[in-house]
C-alpha cells in the first residue's frame, strides 16, 4: 500500500508547502482590488465636467433644479420656478456676510475643501454611527447643486470633492459666491437672492438689511420648511445666532470684471415671474421688532427741537 506523499512530508512540511501558493494568490487578489480602483478612480476624474465655461456663461440651469422639476411632475405637479440672475455687485454684502458665516466662515482661505471642518464633521459621524454632519464648504454645495445628486452615496462625495477643486482651480472666489448665491435654494421653487429678495421681502438683493439677510440665511439649512415671510421662533432663533456671528467675516470688494448675461427665460410652463418692487406709499416696512419711523406732519419738528 502507497503511503500519500504529505504524510511522509509531516505535517509542518504540508504547511510549508501550502503557504507559498496561498501567499500568491491573496498578492493577485489585492492587485487586482487595486488595479480596479485605479481603473475606477481614472473613470470618475475623466468623467468629471469642464467647469472653465463658468469663467464667462452662467448656467440655464442645475442638476439640482432639474431634480426639483422631476420630483414636481412625478407628483402631478406643475414644476415652480423662481429666478432672476444678478452679478455679485448686485447682492448685498449684508447677504454676503451673513451666508459666509451659516456656510462656510474659511471660504476665503481654503482651497474648496475645509479640511479641518471635514475632519470635525467625520469624528461626528463616527461618535453618532449616523450622517450627522456634512461638513460642506461652500464650493463643495455649489459642485452637488451643479453637477450632482443630493444623495449620500461615498462615490457621489468623492466626485464633489474633485469638482470643488476644479472649481477652485478654474474660478474666482468671487466667481464661484456669484453662482452659488444666484443657484441656491430659498424656498419651493424659488432660486437665487434676487428671487427670495423679492419673493420674501418686496425688494431687491442690492437692498438686503442685515437682520433680512439673517434671516435668509438662517433658512438655508431647511429652505422648504423655513419660510422668511412668516418665520417661526426657531427660524427667528437662528437668526439672531447668525447676527451675532455677522461681524466676523466680511466679503471683499466688488471686482470690476465681464457683464455676463443670465440665461434665456424659459418657456411659461417652467419659469414664474418674480414679483416686481412695489412702490412704497406711506412708512417703509419693517421687520417684526424694528422701530417705525413716524412720519412728520406740516410744521412739526424731529426730536430735538431743530
Amino acid at each position: 500500500m502507497r503511503v500519500p506523499e504529505r504524510l511522509l512530508l509531516g505535517p509542518g512540511r504540508v504547511v510549508a508547502a501550502v503557504w507559498p501558493l496561498k501567499k500568491r494568490r491573496i498578492g493577485r487578489a489585492i492587485l487586482a482590488l487595486f488595479a480596479f480602483g485605479f481603473g475606477y478612480a481614472a473613470f470618475i476624474y475623466l468623467t468629471l465636467p469642464d467647469v472653465r465655461a463658468l469663467r464667462t456663461s452662467n448656467p440655464t440651469s442645475t442638476a439640482f433644479i432639474d431634480l426639483r422639476a422631476r420630483e414636481a411632475r412625478a407628483r402631478g405637479e406643475k414644476p415652480r420656478r423662481v429666478q432672476r440672475w444678478v452679478p455679485y455687485s448686485r447682492i448685498s454684502p449684508n447677504l454676503t456676510r451673513a451666508v459666509l458665516v451659516t456656510e462656510d466662515s474659511r471660504f476665503w482661505t481654503h482651497a474648496g475643501i475645509d479640511f479641518d471642518e471635514l475632519k470635525e464633521s467625520m469624528e461626528v459621524n463616527i461618535e453618532r454611527m449616523e450622517f450627522a454632519r456634512g461638513g460642506s464648504t461652500i464650493t463643495q454645495q455649489l459642485a452637488k447643486n451643479l453637477y450632482l445628486s443630493p444623495s449620500k452615496n461615498p462615490v457621489r462625495k468623492v466626485r464633489e470633492l474633485l469638482i470643488a477643486r476644479r472649481l477652485e482651480a478654474e474660478l474666482t472666489k468671487q466667481r464661484i459666491l456669484e453662482l452659488y448665491l444666484n443657484n441656491i435654494e430659498w424656498g419651493d421653487g424659488i432660486y437665487g437672492a434676487e428671487a427670495a429678495a423679492r419673493t420674501y421681502f418686496r425688494k431687491a438683493a442690492a437692498e438686503l438689511s442685515a437682520p433680512e439677510s439673517a434671516l435668509l440665511a438662517a433658512a438655508i439649512n431647511s429652505p422648504r420648511v423655513f419660510n422668511p415671510a412668516r418665520p417661526t421662533g426657531r427660524l427667528r432663533r437662528r437668526q439672531e445666532m447668525v447676527m451675532r456671528r455677522m461681524g466676523y467675516v466680511a466679503p471683499p470688494p466688488v471686482v470690476a470684471g465681464p457683464v455676463i448675461p443670465g440665461p434665456p427665460p424659459g418657456t411659461p410652463s417652467e419659469l414664474e415671474p418674480i414679483p416686481e418692487i412695489p412702490e412704497v406709499v406711506g412708512p417703509p416696512p419693517t421687520l417684526p421688532g424694528q422701530p417705525v419711523a413716524v412720519p412728520k406732519g406740516p410744521g412739526e419738528k424731529p426730536p430735538g427741537g431743530y
